[in-house]
């Protein structure tokens, strides 16, 4: 009985949540499990399990241990078949923009498992920035212009972008005719996870960009609350044509400036610059690359 093996148990016990059903799983002795346990935890010097008479989880050790753990044996899965040229097999954690997974990873996901069967999918959904060393992700998937030295980025797609106001505001308010009169109207206001700031609204013209701060009528973090406090009429937007495109043909959002547009925002996949890509991340990125070749 090697170390991966009471990785192995650990982390079974962690997903069970339960010894006894781990050692079912495992087709080993509930005795053998608990003694694998007690091992691991000797061996790294601290607590990684909590038990109580009703239930099993996770110290903040043990969490940490855990992902490593996962990883680990991902890897030696797939050094064991890397000679075999087997597919890829193992698990990958995979962070997703919420609004881009919705339109263009979900919907097509079941092709990437019939594909690559072997390759365990954890998704997770957020806006923020992820520390993917720290938290234990591999990738993740976000649009806009994103600056990390640590981070291997590649860009997917370019997307188009828009200007928009609410119907019910232009009616009350009208619609701005020039970037000078952008200074009578309001704006919803989108806090960048990067700087903690505000974003500014952005408008090409001709080759140059500048920059114009309205008056915010609100203050949001996430793209869902912004395009819908843009649809509530509280103010002017900047979003990615797709994201509205249905509320733009049913007239509920109306387009400001069209002549002056956003820069198109860059939609990229990231992972960390220290890790030697894994054949499971490989051919992800690769999927995803496909999935958004002919968006813009």
């Amino acid at each position: 009985m090697d170390r991966f093996q009471e990785m192995q148990v650990f982390v079974r016990v962690a997903d069970r949540s339960s010894f006894a059903q781990a050692s079912d799983d495992l087709q080993i002795p509930r005795a053998t499990v608990t003694n694998l346990v007690q091992r691991l935890e000797a061996r790294v010097g601290a607590r990684l399990l909590d038990r109580t008479t009703r239930q099993v989880r996770l110290t903040p050790e043990g969490e940490d241990y855990y992902r490593r753990c996962t990883r680990l044996l991902a890897d030696l899965q797939e050094a064991e078949t890397a000679f075999r040229h087997a597919p890829p097999q193992g698990l990958l954690r995979v962070n997703l923009q919420g609004t881009l997974a919705r339109y263009f990873v979900m919907p097509h996901l079941g092709a990437f498992a019939d594909q690559y069967p072997g390759v365990q999918l954890h998704m997770a959904e957020d806006d923020r920035l992820v520390d993917l060393v720290r938290e234990g992700v591999d990738c993740v998937l976000r649009a806009g212009s994103l600056q990390n030295s640590t981070l291997i980025g590649r860009q997917v797609a370019s997307l188009r972008q828009v200007t928009v106001v609410s119907r019910g505001y232009a009616e009350r308010h009208g619609l701005p005719q020039s970037l000078e009169e952008l200074a009578q109207h309001a704006a919803v206001a989108y806090v960048s996870s990067a700087t903690g700031r505000p974003v500014a609204l952005e408008f090409c013209v001709g080759k140059q960009v500048v920059e114009r701060r309205l008056k915010p009528s609100i203050t949001v973090n996430g793209a869902d609350l912004y395009t819908g406090a843009a649809l509530a009429g509280l103010g002017m937007v900047q979003v990615p044509r797709y994201r509205i495109a249905q509320a733009m043909e049913e007239g509920e959002l109306l387009e400001v400036l069209p002549d002056l547009p956003p820069p198109s925002m860059p939609v990229s996949v990231l992972h960390p610059y220290s890790h030697q890509p894994s054949a499971r991340l490989r051919v992800f990125i690769d999927w995803l690359a496909e999935r958004f070749a002919h968006v813009g």
